[in-house]
């Protein structure tokens, strides 16, 4: 069965074989770029279904990168996971705050590679047919199967994460999850949970939703919750 098309930028080649190696033994297609301008310049021609995107690159740098897909309209859907060599959390902070949907840390695994890969992908194909999934609340609504929201009639454009943590709150209103729970609801059992991502990721997500932030309520020494 066809994979997807994915897009490494990265400008160690040892890395970008072995993504490039694992990659296609789970039967994509793999795209490479080793610098900034490269890459996005090969997202138009290629299209990716997703981009891993090393931080540290020379030139344009990874978070400079991430910027530009994400103010542009026909890119900015395209799912963004960083490689960062250091695995510091203002690295990581940086790239979610520009709207990255996950990150890997090196030395990685193939298996891990792989398996975030592969949740990715399924996170942003996922469609539910049924109309009454659709969640509204006031004038917000989140329709799953567009995966789409919007307030007051407006589109509001939010990466796979936003969105899943979203949907993941609102279906539980009144409900209190911490920040474990939250991840595993959305990427699930196996990723590693680092509460200052779960922060940021909110904090974007409540600015992007304008007036209707405050329906994602902070409980002090707990976590998050949908307002009733």
């Amino acid at each position: 069965m066809a994979k997807d098309t994915i897009l490494i930028v990265e400008d160690e080649e040892d890395i970008q074989e072995l993504v490039r190696y694992t990659l296609e033994r789970e039967g994509h297609v793999v795209v490479a770029a080793e610098t900034g301008e490269k890459g996005l310049a090969a997202v138009l021609g290629a299209r990716p279904a997703l981009i891993l995107l090393d931080l540290m690159l020379p030139g344009l740098d990874g978070k400079e990168v991430c910027r530009r897909l994400k103010q542009q309209e026909e890119t900015r859907s395209i799912p963004v996971i960083m490689l960062t060599a250091r695995g510091e959390e203002a690295d990581i902070v940086a790239g979610l705050e520009l709207g990255a949907d996950d990150y890997i840390t090196k030395p990685f695994s193939t298996k891990v590679l792989a398996a975030r890969v592969g949740a990715v992908l399924r996170r942003t194909a996922r469609t539910v047919p049924a109309t009454q999934d659709v969640i509204e609340i006031d004038d917000l609504t989140i329709h799953p199967g567009r995966h789409e929201v919007t307030v007051a009639g407006s589109k509001v454009d939010l990466s796979t994460t936003e969105f899943g943590i979203l949907q993941f709150l609102a279906r539980r209103p009144g409900w209190v999850f911490t920040r474990r729970q939250i991840v595993r609801g959305v990427h699930g059992e196996d990723h590693p949970v680092l509460d200052r991502s779960i922060d940021v990721q909110i904090a974007t997500l409540r600015r992007k939703l304008g007036d209707r932030g405050d329906l994602v309520e902070t409980v002090r020494g707990v976590g998050y919750r949908f307002a009733e």
